[in-house]
């Protein structure tokens, strides 16, 4: 039987599928099909399987890309401009940390602190009701004063195991309102607290301060200046974050205060650990051995990285 199949009649001149050919399907089936591939939305399909290597690799891809961007062109900020105790914006850090090197400045009403922010920082004091706060806040812990005297004295002679266990709920749930009422006023700013010793102060703050600018730690910074004190007493840093309901960022600036040597899992030098603290509570004077019973600070390394030493 003669073949009478004849390869141009499904194929190119160059013995190709052509866009033509009746595999493709017709006019409408290709316009179905067009159509449909154009809407095809793969999010919901990649958030459903998202161990697979594919899309481990776009998610990665896109991490890289992002960190790689540049900055949104932005008018820079800087709260401490105009201030003498402050790093200017017209002002490299070099020119800075030469101007104000905290192991020799004297401490005064110019310098109750040294200052540095992150100009990119997208945080802003505007929307901060502070005195809001501080009137409900002390609100708060006058009616747990009354409560805490009242169980106190109801249960006057019994072991102080069964009033601490009597009053530890109460302080928990004070905690918890006193950072409600400080999201909700806009209060939400807090540190990392550092202790170097003198002799050490000026390395650790050029680092603090070169990534605070850097962008690689949090919105701000700070140092105490010399204070005239003969023995060998640490030095406070501070290094701000916004938000300290926001523990990825508070764990983030914690990392890399750990990969710029300026702290181990554990401390400074030592082994307390680092601590941070919430800026609503040192405005309200909740310190170590407050008349509340309350912890002064809000996580501590331990608590985020594991107790391991690095």
């Amino acid at each position: 039987m003669k073949n009478t199949y004849n390869e141009t009649d499904s194929a190119g001149t160059d013995g190709y599928l052509s866009s033509d050919s009746s595999f493709y399907g017709d006019a409408d089936d290709r316009a179905r099909l067009e159509a449909r591939a154009l809407s095809f939305d793969p999010e919901p399909y990649w958030n459903n399987h998202p161990h697979l290597i594919p899309v481990v690799a776009a998610a990665s891809r896109a991490k890289l890309e992002a960190a790689s961007s540049p900055p949104p062109n932005k008018p820079l900020y800087n709260p401490y401009e105009g201030s003498i105790s402050g790093r200017q914006l017209n002002e490299t850090v070099e020119e800075f940390l030469k101007r104000l090197p905290p192991l020799t400045t004297t401490v005064s009403s110019e310098y109750p602190w040294i200052f540095i922010a992150n100009p990119h920082a997208t945080s802003r004091p505007t929307d901060r009701d502070q005195a809001g706060f501080m009137k409900v806040a002390e609100r708060m812990l006058d009616a747990f004063s009354k409560k805490k005297n009242e169980i106190e004295a109801s249960m006057a002679g019994k072991p102080k195991g069964t009033v601490t266990r009597k009053l530890t709920p109460l302080r928990k749930a004070l905690e918890n309102d006193l950072l409600a009422a400080a999201k909700e006023k806009h209060c939400t700013s807090g540190k990392w607290m550092l202790f170097p010793y003198p002799e050490d102060v000026n390395r650790y703050w050029a680092v603090v301060a070169a990534a605070t600018v850097n962008r690689e730690l949090g919105t701000a910074a700070k140092v105490a200046p010399d204070e005239g004190k003969v023995d060998r007493v640490p030095r406070l840093i501070c290094v701000y974050t916004k938000d300290f309901s926001d523990i990825e960022d508070v764990k983030r600036v914690l990392e890399r205060l750990i990969e710029l040597g300026l702290a181990k899992k554990r401390g400074v030098g030592d082994e307390r650990g680092l601590y941070y603290k919430a800026d609503a509570f040192t405005e309200l004077g909740i310190n170590s051995g407050n008349e509340w019973g309350l912890k002064a600070s809000l996580y501590a390394s331990r608590d985020l990285l594991g107790d391991g030493k690095k």
